[in-house]
């Protein structure tokens, strides 16, 4: 039940169905009997699960997204990181501990935008913290942990949203699940306005091809990108081997939108381990591209544009601003039966040849052939 055909859309949507979180199948919920209380957001989803990021429809708050900095730990439970606080100096140290959230109960949690001084310890005497569930001001003596960022909140598909703090809850939602059914544009464009996780999604999606080693390129091609590795010995810089990165180009994915990766380094580069070499699908330079930047004018339009309908200037689609490429794929078999074998072959019976014009001898279509629907792709005649 919860093994799935993964989402590839795009790399957004790839990683995202990778960290998503469900209270349904073996042993879990089911969908008639989950009430509004299993379904609505709890204080322990804190740094945990995402408070925004959830399907509409009869799974909400069924079917969950992990947080940015959430790990599952051994047992099955999820923990979030906290900066502790010394209880002596009351500073807040750099030594970061995973909670779970019956553990986080036992202590008061300040925010992660309080202001500190350079010694770490609390500008103001008193501070807003939390402590199991409930945000009130306490004195800076009592703090126990502090949060690690402002993001820890909320999941890798939501913290992409910019201005998130000014939107209404719902409208979040329907963004950050929409940012997924974004397909992989011909040319795309990182925003201009973004939130510093585009570059992070990017890396960790899986979809762009990641330096093993740091070196320096040696060779580039549209296939092919070649490290030479630099690896230091006694303090002198010392060649290495050679890793070989195969791109991979026009790969129908799961969705049959096109993956294609393009190289974004040039021969003689010095990269670093984790740098990413190569654009997966929706990527601009290691960045995060799922849409265009384009001029937006908010006004009406003789009702073209009424509700939810946009309207869009010839120019967009003149310049391919918005195309992007799809690809099937069509399989077809050559079976033996009991009167013989299927044969593919060009000779079919009652078709003209008009129909047959873009085949070859071998009566399978040529590669660079416009089809329309209907039109024949593979001639096979069965026995009878």
């Amino acid at each position: 039940q919860l093994s799935q055909f993964m989402d590839q859309t795009n790399p957004l949507a790839e990683l995202t169905h990778k960290r998503r979180l469900s209270a349904l199948g073996p042993g879990g919920l089911t969908r008639e009997r989950a009430g509004f209380e299993v379904r609505d957001v709890h204080y322990s989803h804190y740094g945990r699960m995402c408070p925004i990021e959830t399907p509409e429809g009869p799974n909400i708050g069924l079917i969950n997204t992990l947080s940015t900095f959430a790990k599952v730990n051994k047992f099955g439970f999820i923990e979030t990181p906290y900066r502790r606080v010394d209880p002596e100096t009351n500073k807040v140290t750099d030594q970061i501990d995973y909670l779970t959230a019956d553990e986080e109960d036992n202590y008061v949690v300040a925010q992660a935008n309080s202001r500190l001084n350079d010694d770490g310890s609390f500008v103001e005497e008193e501070v807003v913290a939390r402590f199991r569930g409930e945000n009130t001001v306490y004195s800076r003596s009592s703090i126990d942990y502090m949060d690690v960022s402002p993001k820890q909140v909320v999941s890798v598909a939501t913290a992409c949203i910019p201005f998130l703090e000014n939107d209404d809850s719902n409208r979040a939602l329907m963004g950050a699940n929409m940012q997924r059914q974004a397909v992989p544009l011909l040319n795309p464009e990182a925003p201009f306005v973004g939130t510093g996780m585009e570059h992070l999604a990017a890396r960790d999606s899986g979809a762009a091809v990641i330096a093993k080693h740091g070196g320096i390129v040696e060779f580039v091609e549209a296939k092919e990108i070649r490290v030479r590795r630099i690896e230091n010995v006694e303090g002198n810089e010392v060649k290495g081997d050679v890793d070989t990165y195969r791109l991979q180009k026009f790969i129908r994915s799961n969705q049959g939108t096109s993956y294609n990766q393009r190289p974004i380094v040039k021969v003689g580069d010095r990269v670093e381990k984790r740098d990413i070499l190569a654009d997966g699908p929706s990527m601009e330079r290691g960045e995060m591209a799922l849409g265009r930047n384009v001029l937006v004018g908010f006004m009406t339009w003789d009702g073209f544009n009424y509700e939810d309908a946009i309207i869009m200037s010839e120019r967009l689609v003149k310049d391919d601003v918005y195309t992007s490429v799809h690809i099937e794929e069509y399989e077809s078999d050559s079976r033996d039966t009991k009167l013989g074998p299927e044969e593919i072959t060009r000779d079919i019976p009652n078709v003209g040849e008009d129909a047959l014009r873009n085949l070859d001898d071998r009566g399978i279509i040529r590669v660079g052939a416009e089809v329309k629907d209907g039109d024949i792709l593979v001639g096979k005649v069965t026995p009878k």
